[in-house]
């Protein structure tokens, strides 16, 4: 293969920095094999405004995605620092291989095009430096021709939200601050989730370049229902292509969902649709997809402009470790153990690297260890620590694991002992609430409070089930068995159960056997009612004003204390008290410690609206007292608001 021509350096010592200057201008013709070397110019696009993706594209060396000498991926390394004009802040941001730089329409695979993006804070001027490094042996050498140093100004937003949804670039970046909630840096406001879990395999998109299934029984999907969903406007690409996973992202928000999930990489796993390399097989490890991967960021931007959370299952448990065990029975075919064997190797770090650059500038993320993670603790620290080192932006760092491992995987991580900074929990439905319970309180005692959503739901055949009268469902399993649950259960248990924990959230997993299941999914109208009773729940909060990051949860002050489902206790002590009646009935309330008058008020978590009087219009403080009945529809699920007078 020809060597392209930045490789002809000279090397010289300049104040004890190893650089290379060229020999030859870096954009002499090669041969039209190679192309050639870009001359190191830097362009500025995007809107120029706070919170908003702003790309800094190079022109720098020619490479193509199957290079080995060098290795586009591996052996050259592109980083931009971006400062603020007033010191503050400063972030280095790594930046990645984008062949022709619209590889998304052309699905080119070479070409001299190096980004790097930015989300900026705050208006004003911004200044950026880059830096260019080949790998020679074991050291990187700097390319000093493509060293640049510039500066761009930031306008002033012009993007809304409406009031907890909408566009993420009118509210910021979301943080972790050292609480159970996130907290968007723009506007200040705190953050709950209800969103998708499924497909997990969203990225299993017959649109997306190089997507195919390596398992016959599970297919590439297009989202034809949702196609109808897309609207003038939105973005595609290659003529029309995206229109059905676009028009999908669209339907969720428009539901007040907040939240989608995906994992990148699951050649071992359950689907072995969706990878970022150029290919699934194994000598293709280290080289990725620059086409497809610009298509994933088409797709992700807009779904953070559509207001939706994006919850990065960096891995299946077949990815994480080298036990694979059901290859001997079903092979994938070429890769008998994937990234590293769960260590955090060559491979790992490429794959964490790539993602980070690729989509750590978008504003509400969670980057997940991955879903029923079975790696040992010391290569759980050693994947969070690199996450959170090369990562700018510092978004939330979870994990999720097998249910009967809870204890086992996240006593090991919890305070210092780790860089984790949240828990996603793969649980039964119906002990969302306790499990939740336990990892905010056992966080909260350890130093470093996670935030802590349910986001899987067992048991893993049914998941959160399709609507009761879905077209193909009637409460009943493949063999005419009754589920045993439905939507209202999941609304009472696991969505109310985490939130009255304290708990960040839920995700919504769709299980394997019943229509519109996880592996096959492709209309999210199947859990339409799922999404309205979420929808619901987080206008309550917002539009009541609930201060939820303030509150715990204190189930003992309503006869509780063993934390069952019969009644969930959320509290501000003094101020505000929610109960929640899974299924309703009566409720005392233990005001021993607090002072004055408190109204009382009912608020139907089915339907809706405002907050109503029951039988009890208000109470005093003092010791115990008695919250009466709803005003209607008694033995259905309902929460109580008692606040001051």
């Amino acid at each position: 293969m020809h060597k392209p021509s930045f490789l002809r350096f000279w090397v010289s010592i300049v104040l004890g920095a190893t650089v290379l200057t060229p020999s030859t201008t870096p954009v002499a013709a090669q041969s039209a094999e190679r192309g050639v070397d870009g001359d190191g110019e830097v362009v500025i696009t995007g809107e120029l405004r706070p919170w908003h993706a702003v790309t800094l594209t190079l022109s720098g060396p020619f490479a193509a995605e199957t290079d080995t000498d060098p290795n586009p991926f591996t052996d050259l390394r592109f980083d931009v620092t971006f400062t603020h004009e007033s010191g503050s802040p400063a972030y280095k941001v790594p930046g990645y291989f984008a062949a022709d730089g619209n590889a998304a329409e052309t699905s080119a695979t070479s070409g001299n095009q190096w980004r790097a993006h930015l989300s900026p804070d705050k208006p004003g001027k911004w200044k950026y430096r880059t830096t260019f490094r080949q790998r020679l042996g074991n050291a990187f050498i700097t390319l000093q021709p493509y060293t640049a140093s510039g500066s761009f100004r930031i306008g002033d937003n012009d993007k809304t939200a409406d009031g907890h949804h909408g566009d993420f670039r009118a509210k910021g970046r979301l943080q972790y601050v050292g609480k159970h909630h996130l907290r968007f840096a723009g506007d200040g406001s705190w953050f709950l989730k209800a969103g998708a879990d499924a497909p997990e395999t969203l990225f299993a998109y017959s649109e997306f370049d190089d997507t195919f299934t390596e398992r016959d029984w599970v297919p590439v999907r297009d989202y034809t229902p949702h196609k109808p969903d897309w609207s003038e406007g939105d973005p595609t690409w290659q003529d029309g292509k995206g229109k059905g996973l676009i028009g999908a992202l669209n339907y969720l928000s428009s539901t007040g969902a907040n939240g989608i999930s995906f994992i990148p990489y699951n050649i071992a796993g359950d689907g072995r649709n969706v990878w970022p390399m150029i290919s699934p097989a194994l000598e293709h490890k280290l080289h990725y997809d620059c086409s497809k991967l610009d298509q994933w960021n088409i797709v992700l931007a807009h779904a953070q402009a559509k207001g939706l959370h994006i919850n990065f299952k960096l891995q299946e448990t077949e990815n994480d470790d080298d036990t694979l065990p059901d290859y001997e029975q079903n092979p994938p075919d070429s890769v008998p153990a994937s990234l590293d064997g769960g260590d955090l190797g060559p491979e790992r770090r490429l794959y964490l690297r790539e993602l980070i650059a690729r989509y750590g500038h978008l504003l509400a993320l969670t980057w997940n260890l991955g879903e029923e993670n079975s790696q040992t603790p010391e290569q759980q620290r050693a994947m969070a620590q690199f996450i959170l080192d090369t990562d700018p932006y510092d978004h939330l760092i979870v994990m999720q694991t097998f249910p009967h491992e809870q204890e086992k995987m996240y006593v090991p991580l919890l305070g210092d002992q780790s860089v984790l900074t949240g828990a996603a929990l793969q649980n039964d439905w119906d002990k969302a609430h306790q499990q939740t319970l336990r990892w905010v309180r056992e966080s909260a005692a350890a130093g470093k409070p996670w935030v802590v959503c349910n986001d899987e739901q067992n048991h893993w055949r049914f998941g959160t089930p399709p609507d009761t009268g879905y077209p193909g469902y009637d409460g009943t399993d493949k063999d005419g068995n009754p589920v045993g649950y439905d939507e209202h259960d999941i609304r009472q248990h696991t969505l109310w159960g985490n939130l009255m924990a304290g708990g960040g959230g839920v995700e919504y997993y769709f299980g394997w056997e019943l229509p519109q299941g996880d592996l096959f999914v492709d209309d999210w109208r199947s859990r339409a009612n799922t999404w309205e009773f979420s929808r619901i729940a987080l206008t309550f909060f917002h539009e009541h004003e609930i201060p939820f990051w303030e509150m715990t949860n204190r189930n003992d002050l309503v006869g509780n204390p063993s934390d069952t489902n019969a009644r969930y206790c959320l509290v501000k002590p003094g101020e505000l008290y929610l109960v929640y009646l899974p299924d309703g009935g009566t409720s005392t309330l233990d005001l021993s410690d607090a002072k004055g008058d408190f109204t009382v008020q009912w608020f139907n978590p089915r339907d809706g609206g405002g907050l109503i009087d029951g039988s009890v219009a208000s109470v005093t403080a003092g010791g115990e007292v008695d919250l009466g009945r709803a005003p209607q529809d008694a033995d259905e699920d309902w929460l109580v608001v008692i606040g001051p007078r």
